[in-house]
């Protein structure tokens, strides 16, 4: 009876150990092996339901761009194609895209972000900087972050804007391997990849424009 007694013992003892191991194993798989979240496969871009998942979207500015058609808002987009962007101060917007429908659009990939699921799983080479300036899980942990930011923000047209705010998210992805978004670059990007939504679209970006133009030549040609 004794020894039946000891050999439970060491039986039950044997087992706590081995569940340890593998509660241990389990663990370092979940720590060492990065997200799949972001591998998961997006939906179509849809823009009858403004729908744009992981997009940078942009639209034209009410007499800003009839002067300057290259300037516009934009915002940035989850991985469920909600729009998020930034137009006043302590003001981000949800699904409620400021200044009238997406015109541009530009979709990126998530595989060019950094997403470490601990310190040591950086896959950029700004391990140190990026860990500083603030890092994200996720696609969406990265907008939120940022969101969270830029709602206690002044809004300011040259140095605190919707490109500010959505350069500062690529900025937590290190998207592309860069912690350099900003302003200009972000602007670029877009004014040199983004693609219409449709072609009232471009109509809706340039018309005011060439309106402005005409106008101004007919005047002056009256002047002179």
């Amino acid at each position: 009876m004794i020894v039946e007694a000891f050999d439970l013992c060491t039986y039950a003892l044997d087992m706590k150990v081995l569940m340890g191991i593998r509660r241990h194993k389990l663990m370092d798989v979940l720590i060492n092996v990065p997200f799949m979240h972001e591998q998961w496969p997006l939906n179509e871009v849809d823009p009858q339901k403004a729908k744009f998942p992981c997009c940078v979207v942009w639209t034209p500015l009410p007499v800003v761009s009839w002067l300057a058609p290259f300037i516009g808002h934009v915002g940035v987009c989850r991985e469920d194609g909600t729009i998020i962007d930034f137009s006043g101060s302590n003001l981000i917007q949800v699904d409620d895209f400021a200044f009238g429908p997406v015109g541009r659009y530009l979709q990126l990939d998530r595989k060019q972000g950094c997403f470490p699921p601990t310190l040591a799983g950086h896959t950029c080479k700004h391990h140190s900087m990026h860990a500083e300036y603030g890092t994200a899980i996720t696609w969406d942990d990265a907008i939120q972050s940022s969101s969270r930011h830029y709602e206690h923000k002044s809004y300011n047209l040259f140095t605190c804007n919707c490109h500010s705010f959505v350069a500062n998210c690529l900025n937590r992805m290190c998207y592309g391997g860069s912690m350099n978004w900003n302003v200009v670059n972000v602007a670029a990007l877009i004014l040199c990849k983004g693609k219409w939504v449709d072609g009232f679209s471009v109509l809706r970006s340039f018309m005011p424009f060439v309106v402005v133009v005409c106008f101004g030549i007919s005047w002056l040609d009256g002047r002179f």
